[in-house]
C-alpha cells in the first residue's frame, strides 16, 4: 500500500505440542528482555512469546511504535464483548485513534483500563521478576495480560505501545472473520500513499489527494 515509514512485522509463533522440554508449573524462564518469569499457569503461554516479540522490536529494531495483536484472553469477550476487540495502550491519543479507526473500518475496538501501578502487582513472584498469570482472575485479567507484555518493554519506555486483544471477534461460530486486517490498515493508513487509507486513517491524514481522486479510487475498490 505504499507505506512510507519503516515498518516491520514480527510473528510470535511457537509449537505448542507436549514434549520432554515442555514448560512445567514452577519453571522459571529468562525472557529476551532479560527478566525472569515464574510459570504458574502453563495455559498462559502466548504472552511469553509476545513478550519476546515486543522486546525484540524495542531492542533490535529500534521501534518508536509497537503494536501487538493476539487472541490472548478468553476474558476479552467478557470485558468488551464478541464484536469489539480490547485495546490497551500507554498513549491516550492512540487509544482514541484505535477506537476511531475501528469505527471507520468496521473492526470495532473498545479500551481496557490501563493502570500498571495498581494491576501489575497481580504478577508478583517471590522467586522471579514476575509470574506469568494473575493471582486474582476477577481483577481485570485482560488488562493484566496486556501489562505482562508491556513490562518486557518497560513501563517507562518513551515510545507508543498498543496492545489489541482480538480473542472474541476473530471468529463467528466455527468460521474466522478476518478481524484485524482492516483495523491495521485504517490505523496506520495515514502513513500510506493510498488515498483511501489516508481518508479513513485517524492519524497522520495529509489530505493531499483531491476528493475526485479518492472517489475514483473508492469506486475501483468496490468493483474489485
Amino acid at each position: 500500500q505504499g507505506f512510507k515509514d519503516n515498518l516491520h512485522a514480527v510473528f510470535c509463533l511457537a509449537e505448542n505440542a507436549v514434549g520432554p522440554r515442555a514448560t512445567r508449573p514452577d519453571d522459571i524462564h529468562v525472557l529476551y528482555s532479560g527478566k525472569t518469569v515464574e510459570i504458574n499457569n502453563t495455559d498462559a503461554e502466548g504472552r511469553l512469546i509476545l513478550a519476546d516479540g515486543v522486546a525484540y522490536a524495542c531492542k533490535d529494531l529500534g521501534a518508536d511504535i509497537i503494536l501487538d495483536m493476539a487472541t490472548l484472553t478468553g476474558a476479552q469477550g467478557i470485558a468488551t464483548g464478541k464484536y469489539h476487540a480490547a485495546v490497551l495502550t500507554n498513549n491516550e491519543e492512540w487509544e482514541k485513534a484505535s477506537v476511531k479507526a475501528g469505527r471507520n473500518c468496521g473492526d470495532l475496538v473498545h479500551p481496557l483500563v490501563y493502570c500498571p501501578e495498581l494491576h501489575f502487582s497481580e504478577f508478583t513472584s517471590a522467586v522471579a521478576d514476575m509470574k506469568n498469570s494473575v493471582a486474582d482472575r476477577d481483577n481485570t485479567p485482560s488488562s493484566c495480560a496486556g501489562l505482562f507484555i508491556a513490562s518486557h518493554i518497560g513501563f517507562d519506555w518513551p515510545g507508543v505501545w498498543v496492545h489489541i486483544d482480538i480473542a472474541a471477534p476473530v471468529h463467528a461460530g466455527e468460521r474466522a472473520t478476518g478481524y484485524g486486517v482492516a483495523l491495521l490498515l485504517s490505523l496506520f493508513g495515514g502513513a500510506s500513499e493510498d488515498p483511501l487509507l489516508n481518508l479513513v486513517s485517524p492519524l497522520g491524514c495529509n489530505g493531499d489527494s483531491p476528493p475526485e481522486e479518492m472517489e475514483r479510487d473508492s469506486k475501483r475498490r468496490r468493483l474489485v
